[in-house]
């Protein structure tokens, strides 16, 4: 099969539906500290499907509400900005994509983009980086992937068959039948969604940090890492699923000793059952 180019790629992506508005304006309000949580919940309101996941997620047993939560403007209040607005990133996201043709199992792609985005922020926690910039890192790292599922089935299906026989990780088998993986793909296509430098610059690296041991740690660490974790921590439920090969050098620069560790794990582990049920579920 011919290696996908760039162009290919550019010109599959024009074709896929624009993204909503709302996961537009909730990524570009990361960088703006002036939002509200009284603003973001008007605009969640409009979307009564999104309106009714926040109001499951805030009822569930995980939070332990005393009382019902029945608008979205209470649960803002329960939950906080930085969460109100990553449920509904992931929400619109899982929704825009649908489920594919199965040759991507859905759900466990989600559960493990879940997982990544509850590690990077707890990461974000322990380390300085902002939380929500990291949530959503960790949510959109395999959109590449995604993308190959739903845009390029014929090939997709190749690494898929090429991975099986030879027992190899995704991202060998993807450069061995494509000529290219997931991380670029994603990096061309966040650069055509106008995503910010950062976040392109990370979902490229996140398999491939930089591997200067001076320089000074940087979101491609913090998801690199966090996507080993989530992986390791097997919340895909996925058989068979690997752990990706850790860059040390980028363990190091974050600096996560024994305790943080186990805040990071705890902290990924507990909300990720209740959020699965109330965005996917």
């Amino acid at each position: 099969m011919s290696p996908l180019s760039v162009n290919d790629v550019l010109a599959r992506v024009r074709e896929l539906p624009a993204l909503p508005a709302l996961v537009i304006e909730l990524i570009e309000s990361l960088d703006k500290e002036s939002t509200s949580a009284e603003q973001l919940a008007d605009k969640i309101s409009n979307d009564q499907a999104l309106v009714a996941k926040t109001l499951r997620l805030a009822n569930s047993s995980f939070y332990g509400m005393s009382r019902e939560i029945t608008s979205v403007a209470d649960a803002a209040t329960v939950l906080g900005l930085r969460t109100i607005r990553n449920i509904a990133i992931a929400a619109v996201l899982a929704e825009h994509f649908g489920r594919g043709d199965g040759m991507l199992d859905f759900d466990a792609f989600w559960r493990h983009s879940l997982a990544t985005a509850l590690c990077s922020a707890a990461i974000a926690r322990e380390t300085g980086f902002e939380e929500g910039m990291a949530f959503t890192l960790g949510l959109l790292h395999d959109v590449g992937r995604l993308v190959l599922a739903s845009a390029f089935a014929e090939q997709f299906s190749q690494v898929v068959a090429h991975q099986r026989a030879h027992d190899c990780p995704s991202l060998e088998a993807e450069r061995a039948v494509l000529g290219t993986d997931h991380a670029a793909i994603g990096r061309l296509i966040t650069e055509q969604w106008h995503f910010s430098p950062k976040l392109v610059a990370a979902i490229a690296g996140h398999h491939e940090p930089p591997d200067e041991a001076d320089a000074r740690p940087s979101l491609s660490d913090l998801v690199h890492v966090a996507d080993n974790i989530a992986h390791a921590l097997d919340l895909s439920k996925l058989e068979g699923d690997a752990v990706p090969l850790l860059s040390m050098t980028a363990w190091t620069r974050l600096g996560l000793d024994e305790i943080k560790c186990q805040r990071v794990f705890a902290q990924t582990l507990a909300p990720h059952g209740a959020l699965c049920a109330a965005l996917f579920g």
